[in-house]
């Protein structure tokens, strides 16, 4: 019982206490109703409050509530976070009192003037472009962090990654504001080194011949290349796997592109890993056609790839791209071609089935581009197969991409396609971001032929953002040579695939040691290029010059003297290219064929026909040993009753068959020693080229040992009648000089230099000999 008891004597108590709690709570609640009731009663009016520039009404037009609605705390929540989002205001603050609804706001200041101060690197004027905020616009503290980033952006790009930019604001009357951004560059980030993981065909400078990016050397002021570039590694990174694609790797993958920042801040280390897979030759090559008017067969002339060639997606890319275009010049816009792959592992063949079928009906209707602030529209545009209005065409829009990238003027390209007006109706959005297409080079050095040379070269390849190709050089060398050479190019010319330039050049050389004269030469051509396909071309060209031949020697020849005095010569001519190097700059497979002839007499003085020819090739001996093969050959005569003048006669030694001087082979007057020139000369050599061992490839070293054999021959007309008369002791002989050597190449940061040893095997007792020759090395 007393258990019990206990019990109901809690529970009572319990019971006394809650309702002693209710009996005072219930007049405190019935106040706090009274006021919500109060609180959400209809607003009468609205009140702006602190607004000095912006007009009342346009802070009510922001407002979720109207007078005669009822309060509504979702909706005043609302209205706040509408006014904050226009950036006129600092602060909003919504309150009622009584039936009127109190708008209390603080504008933001207007900026008076955006300055820049501690930019030394960067120029006010780029950054003035990059930032958002302008003179007498509303500032905001989120758009001034949004522009230091945008500041910060540009400066990464030029590579000072340790720059920082601190926002200053000076306040002025009437709620304006002056905003300085302070900027701290800190040191220039550069490339210091580059490296391949994986890469087994292909040695570490064949890919650093593929990519843009270089490494920062004594020489990098005169150029902006070793700079760390997020965009320009993504482009280096899609250049290598493009580059083993269509060199037989149908697997390859650029499995990442790292850049490394050393702890000290001051240079990237950049790693790119490769997995390169087997190589591959190409399969069986069949077309099937799933629309009846389109016969197969007839395409078969587009086709680039053939049974048993080198696995290359680039041609698979181009044949598609022709076979496409050609069923829509047949009528059938809709039509595509897409590649079925059949891929053996076992043999390593790839067999590639071209389907044609029918594709959705989806039509352009806007090509927008953006982020050219620099290249004009057209530019871009025309590297599209189409125009608004046109089918949409997946493959055509993926190989203008391809070009736009290939035209060297951007840092990256992106093109997307959003839903347009219409189903069936798309938007093209074409995104680039620009790149620096200027550049200012130096040369200089010893060579054995000139002694002390100098070169100065300005080069830009957007002219004024038209996509124009624009070079001045200048030369010269303390032997006497002085040349000036000023190049513009229209790649396409009346807006078809034509390019067309003009050239200006003047060139006084000194050849009194070697044939008693010296030359000078002025004028200008006017050149049309065709393409002939993705491989050939064949450019036209008008060159009108005047010629002088000066400072004849009184011991010279007397050829040479006769030849003295001023000619002016009118020519036309032609060079027809063929070429599937794998990189142009380096290669270590391919070809490169070339026919060139000039026709002189369509007025002028001077009439001959002029003919060069060369071939190279570039076989892989190992992935780091490449044969080099080189056969060149040329013949000038004369027409309508003229000889060969002495100028326009060819002259060989050291360029050709290595061992001798300059001009030291061929004609020669025995009693002057003087070199007369030929009518007709031919050389081939065979070279490998290896790298040498121990020594880093980032070094740019690479050796080579080679075999010449040459020849130049059959003098002037007029030199072989001067000999008749006993006037000149005429040596001339067809017989074949030859050499052996070993080479040093030294890919410079000012530009391949070459030193060659040589050894002659055959040559004529008068032939003039230089075993040792170093300079500026020409690429074959």
């Amino acid at each position: 019982m007393p258990g019990v008891m206990k019990i109901w004597s809690a529970r009572i108590l319990f019971w006394v206490l809650w309702a002693a709690i209710v009996a005072v709570a219930m007049p405190v609640s019935g106040i706090g109703l009274a006021t919500t009731a109060h609180a959400q009663g209809v607003v009468k009016n609205i009140e702006v409050v602190g607004n000095k520039r912006v007009e009342p009404e346009t802070v009510r037009s922001y407002l979720q509530l109207s007078p005669g609605d009822e309060y509504d705390s979702y909706k005043v929540d609302q209205s706040l976070k509408a006014l904050f989002a226009t950036g006129l205001f600092a602060d909003v603050q919504i309150e009622q009192n009584g039936s009127t609804l109190v708008v209390t706001v603080v504008e933001n200041p207007v900026i008076n003037k955006v300055a820049f101060e501690g930019n030394s690197e960067v120029e006010d004027a780029t950054l003035e472009a990059e930032v958002q905020l302008k003179p007498r616009s509303v500032f905001t503290r989120a758009r001034v962090q949004a522009d230091v980033q945008r500041i910060l952006a540009v400066y990464q790009a030029q590579g000072l990654y340790g720059a920082t930019v601190e926002p200053k604001i000076i306040e002025l009357e009437q709620n304006r504001v002056d905003l300085v951004f302070e900027v701290s560059e800190g040191p220039s980030t550069k490339v210091q080194s580059i490296s391949f993981i994986g890469n087994k065909a292909f040695s570490d400078g064949s890919l650093s011949d593929v990519i843009t990016t270089t490494e920062h050397n004594w020489f990098s002021f005169l150029k902006s290349t070793d700079i760390y570039d997020q965009d320009r590694l993504n482009l280096d990174k899609e250049l290598i796997r493009q580059f083993y694609l269509k060199s037989g790797y149908a697997d390859a993958q650029v499995v990442s592109a790292v850049a490394d920042l050393d702890p000290s801040g001051e240079g990237f280390y950049l790693t790119f890993t490769i997995e390169e897979g087997e190589p591959y030759t190409f399969g069986a090559i069949t077309i099937e056609s799933n629309i009846a008017e389109i016969e197969a067969g007839s395409l078969t002339g587009e086709v680039l790839t053939s049974q048993g060639d080198t696995y290359n997606a680039t041609e698979i890319e181009k044949s598609i791209e022709r076979m496409t275009l050609r069923v829509a010049g047949d009528g059938n816009a809709f039509a595509q071609v897409r590649p079925r792959i059949d891929r053996d592992p076992v043999s390593r063949t790839i067999g590639i089935a071209y389907v044609v079928e029918e594709g959705q009906r989806i039509y352009i209707e806007r090509i927008n581009v953006i982020g050219n602030n620099r290249t004009r529209d057209w530019v871009i545009r025309r590297e599209f197969r189409l125009a608004e209005g046109d089918a949409f065409n997946r493959l055509l829009v993926d190989r203008a991409k391809k070009r736009l990238q290939g035209l060297g003027f951007f840092k990256a390209v992106d093109v997307t396609a959003e839903q347009g007006s219409e189903p069936d109706r798309v938007i093209l959005n074409v995104m680039i971001t620009e790149d620096s297409t200027g550049e200012i080079s130096l040369g200089g050095g010893y060579s054995t032929s000139e002694g002390v040379i100098a070169d100065i070269t300005f080069k830009e390849r957007n002219l004024m953002g038209r996509g124009q190709f624009l070079q001045v050089k200048l030369g010269g060398s303390l032997e006497g040579r002085k040349q000036i050479d000023i190049n513009f190019t229209e790649p396409r010319f009346l807006d078809q695939n034509l390019s067309a330039g003009i050239d200006l050049f003047h060139k006084e050389i000194d050849l009194q040691d070697e044939a008693g004269y010296s030359n000078m030469r002025t004028g200008s051509s006017l050149r049309l290029g065709v393409p002939l396909s993705d491989e050939a071309f064949i450019t036209g060209r008008y060159t009108f010059s005047r010629e002088e031949v000066f400072d004849v020697k009184d011991d010279a020849s007397l050829f040479v003297k006769e030849s003295e005095g001023t000619d002016f010569i009118s020519a036309v001519g032609y060079t027809l290219a063929y070429d599937t190097r794998n990189i142009k700059a380096n290669p270590t497979s391919g070809i490169y064929l070339e026919l060139a002839q000039d026709l002189a007499g369509l007025g002028g003085d001077v009439n001959f026909l002029r003919t060069v020819a060369e071939a190279r090739g570039y076989y892989p001996i190992t992935e780091d040993i490449t044969f080099v093969g080189r056969v060149v050959g040329g013949h000038i005569e004369g027409w309508g009753g003229q000889d060969v003048r002495l100028s326009d006669l060819f002259y060989r030694g050291g360029e050709t068959v290595r061992g001798f001087d300059t001009a030291g082979y061929g004609p020669r007057d025995g009693k002057t020693g003087d070199a007369l020139g030929g009518k007709v000369f031919y050389a081939a050599t065979a070279e490998v080229r290896f790298p040498i061992p121990l020594v880093p490839d980032d070094l740019g070293l690479s050796g080579a040992v080679f075999a010449d054999a040459g020849s130049l021959y059959d003098a002037s007309d007029r030199a072989k009648e001067l000999d008749t008369l006993g006037d000149v002791d005429l040596l001339d002989e067809d017989t074949v000089r030859s050499s052996v050597g070993v080479s040093l190449i030294w890919n410079s940061p000012l530009g391949p230099l070459r030193a060659d040893y040589a050894y002659v095997l055959t040559k004529e007792a008068f032939d003039e000999e230089q075993a040792f020759r170093f300079g500026a090395s020409t690429r074959f």
